[in-house]
């Protein structure tokens, strides 16, 4: 078994809600227009009832909700609703295409603490009603395994449905995870990526008593100015196939999940390692996973969360790694500000539509970049020769994970 040949590993679907817009279309457009200054940034024209019926919202957190909108759509883009054109909110479950084993798909989702959101305003009425009155949905709404839960449920899907938490590295540790599934026949069908809604009252004040959000509102990643991140809520669901069955059915792909890393820096529960070793091990570790050296990748797009540590140091692990190479480097957190375990997923999608439309979205937010920081930052929309992409999360605790993506085979 240890000699079996591993599969290569295709992304055929995408689906975002963020920010910036619901859907991938709108996500995309929303990543070349400057964001107005918010500390924390919610969904606001999202709403759980186009995605399911009353009585299924009402025993999910918006976590799970997110997680379902996106997945819809990434199921939808893949092809591989049996219905697509039925409304998302029936009250009847998904059904998936025929032919698909439903014991060979799997789900890979990161979070940072689940459904947090539930937790607080149930505490919030047992203070103030008393026991009896607490939700009996409270403790499976609000367990971290609740997103992978409803997905499982909702497609009646049958393989692993795991949950990665590993702060801001979750929802790339869990695209690295689904890729290996994938790779070593495990699965043949994998939902992969990352839902978070971290964004209540306690705990926005315990990361402004922390000092990470912006007093400002504004996100500059990498920029002189930059002050702290804006705390967002995001759902980005990737589905994961092998490539030979992608390419038999006819698939669109919009990439190759070629190699991951995954470090731990042991220095600090919250700041990075300064000079950004773990970082460098971990990109390091991703691009000799995908057979690759540091000269082939052309394009990496950062953590960057627009805090003066964490920019910093990522800047130093990334001119470090790279040297006189220096690819261009694009963070999106300036308009979708920072969602936490599932950053790393918005952020695939991101690069599934840079190597669609061959272009790199700018780092919005930046007029002034730092003059430490030794890389080429993307400050507009730049034309791009398609080629390998590595892309960081790196969270507290000191956990760093980053994936490699590869462009998809010519023919497709």
């Amino acid at each position: 078994m240890r000699n079996r040949v591993l599969r290569k590993v295709a992304v055929t679907g995408i689906g975002v809600v963020a920010p910036g817009g619901v859907g991938v279309e709108a996500f995309w457009a929303s990543l070349f227009q400057s964001a107005p200054p918010r500390t924390v940034r919610t969904i606001e024209e999202f709403e759980a009832s186009e995605w399911m019926d009353h009585r299924t919202a009402r025993r999910l957190d918006r976590v799970s909700h997110l997680a379902v909108a996106a997945a819809h759509e990434a199921l939808t883009d893949a092809g591989l609703l049996a219905d697509p054109a039925a409304a998302p909110s029936s009250t009847e479950s998904q059904l998936l295409t025929d032919g698909i084993d439903q014991t060979r798909i799997a789900i890979t989702l990161g979070t940072g603490i689940g459904g947090v959101d539930t937790l607080e305003a149930q505490m919030g009425v047992r203070a103030e009603r008393g026991d009896r009155l607490v939700s009996p949905f409270t403790v499976p709404m609000t367990m971290p395994n609740a997103p992978a839960a409803a997905l499982s449920l909702r497609y009646g899907i049958q393989g692993p449905a795991q949950t990665i938490t590993t702060a801001c590295a979750s929802a790339t540790d869990a695209i690295a995870m689904g890729a290996r599934l994938i790779a070593e026949g495990r699965a043949d069908v994998v939902l992969s990526g990352g839902a978070d809604h971290s964004l209540t009252p306690t705990c926005v004040a315990g990361f402004r008593n922390m000092r990470a959000l912006s007093p400002t509102g504004f996100s500059r990643p990498f920029d002189t100015a930059r002050d702290g991140l804006a705390a967002s809520e995001t759902a980005g669901i990737l589905v994961l196939e092998p490539l030979e069955s992608a390419l038999a059915r006819g698939a669109r792909i919009y990439m190759i999940v070629a190699g991951s890393g995954s470090t731990s820096d042991a220095h600090h529960l919250t700041a990075p390692s300064p000079e950004g070793a773990g970082a460098l091990r971990c990109m390091t570790e991703a691009i000799d996973d995908a057979e690759l050296v540091p000269s082939d990748v052309a394009h990496v797009n950062a953590h960057g969360t627009s805090t003066p540590a964490g920019d910093l140091a990522e800047a130093r692990a990334i001119a470090t790694l790279f040297g006189a190479h220096r690819p261009p480097v694009t963070s999106i957190k300036g308009v979708t500000g920072h969602s936490f375990g599932a950053a790393g997923a918005v952020e695939a999608v991101a690069v599934a539509m840079t190597y669609a439309t061959a272009t790199l979205p700018p780092t919005v937010g930046v007029t002034d970049p730092d003059p430490e920081m030794d890389i080429d930052i993307v400050t507009t929309g730049r034309a791009w020769e398609p080629g390998p992409v590595i892309s960081n999360s790196f969270g507290f605790g000191g956990h760093n994970a980053s994936v490699v993506f590869t462009p998809p085979p010519a023919a497709s």
